[in-house]
């Protein structure tokens, strides 16, 4: 009995769970006037060339520092 209370009530959040984090889709046109044509892309164009050129330099510099981590390591013992 123990196990089919656990069971309906893992059930029963699984359910709540999704139907609460359901949305509707956004317009095709991103909000602008229908009329106004052409779709606008998801995030309003928004250039993301110097923020991913950020996060690739952060990247190269956090594994560089960890492989000379390890060679440090490696050299004293």
């Amino acid at each position: 009995m123990k196990i089919i209370k656990r069971l309906l009530a893992t059930a029963a959040l699984i359910l709540t769970i999704t139907a609460l984090s359901a949305q509707t889709p956004p317009p095709p046109n991103g909000g602008d006037d229908p009329g106004a044509g052409g779709n606008t892309p998801v995030g309003g164009g928004a250039p993301i060339g110097s923020g991913l050129g950020i996060l690739l330099l952060m990247g190269a510099a956090y594994g560089s520092r960890k492989i000379l981590q390890n060679n440090n390591e490696k050299c004293d013992n």
